[in-house]
């Protein structure tokens, strides 16, 4: 099953290179010395992870195709524009990413600041395009949990809490889960939710879906730490050994590398049980879980 799996992950892959391209490709007033920072940073890499569970999650109802791409854009948008950021002297000071220089060495700072946040901005564009009278109040619904998803109680917020916490003698454990929660985790919840919003999911389905992408965020920013202490760039794209060396507060370097993968396997138990209700229909959901905790990059 899971070379299927692959094969699902791959083609929403493809698809989302496509709409990129194309939405990068339109004719405006942007200047193409931008336009080329977000091609550099969106296109040609990545796991194209969340718009995958857009479309995953979306296939368990009746969604409209065209929103649910929409979507998925839209949050491939944001999650290329936090990397940006998160690449930044300012932030984690990283100088590669996916196998090549992060797009503040390619250009420079301020060109790198500024594509972040026009990719930023373009995701609730794409989400506000053509609403008609019969979908604005499901695209009202998906920009407004993207917005939170995103922002100061979400992935910013969790930023925030991330850096602060770096150097921190003694972390604690409720308070690095709720850094991975919003930094991480909050974008990924919006994605494995928001099938369901398209598909006019009653609320019982709504929050199944909602506490599996909760878990699945957790064990994705969990999976990236233990990588990151056993990893290597070749198969990582980006520098081995960072958190250890600023001093980041992680739940390997607070647990120990055993109990984490304890609590890796506990994160994926809790992700399986709450997709319960959909029965066989959400196999692929199921193999996602196992690719997070397995994969080796």
């Amino acid at each position: 099953m899971m070379k299927d799996f692959q094969t699902q992950l791959e083609h929403a892959a493809s698809q989302i290179e496509k709409d990129l391209k194309t939405k990068l490709a339109e004719r405006d007033e942007a200047p193409e010395s931008l336009l080329e920072a977000m091609r550099y940073a969106s296109l040609d890499g990545g796991k194209r992870f969340r718009p995958f569970l857009v479309h995953a999650t979306a296939a368990l109802f009746q969604a409209d195709e065209q929103l649910v791409r929409d979507t998925a854009l839209a949050i491939e948008c944001i999650h290329c524009y936090s990397l940006i950021h998160d690449d930044l002297p300012s932030m984690d000071n990283d100088e590669l990413r996916r196998g090549r220089p992060t797009l503040w060495k390619f250009t420079d700072e301020a060109t790198a600041i500024l594509a972040g946040d026009s990719l930023q901005t373009m995701a609730f564009e794409i989400l506000s395009t053509n609403a008609t009278l019969s979908n604005g109040l499901m695209k009202l619904e998906l920009i407004n949990e993207l917005a939170v998803a995103a922002g100061k109680a979400g992935m910013v917020g969790g930023q925030i809490r991330d850096m602060a916490a770096e150097n921190n003698d003694d972390p604690q454990f409720a308070d690095i889960l709720l850094i991975h929660s919003q930094k991480t985790g909050a974008l990924i919840t919006f994605a494995a939710s928001a099938g369901a919003i398209i598909g006019g999911a009653d609320n019982t389905s709504k929050e199944a879906l909602k506490l599996y992408g909760q878990k699945l965020g957790l064990a994705f920013q969990l999976k990236d730490d233990l990588l990151d202490v056993v990893g290597n760039s070749k198969d990582l794209g980006k520098t081995p050994g960072k958190d250890a060396d600023v001093g980041k507060a992680t739940l390997v370097s607070t647990l120990g590398a055993g109990k984490a993968e304890l609590f890796l396997n506990n994160l994926k138990d809790g992700a399986l049980y709450a997709l319960k209700p959909f029965g066989e229909k959400a196999d692929t959901l199921r193999e996602a879980i196992t690719f997070v905790c397995e994969r080796d990059r």
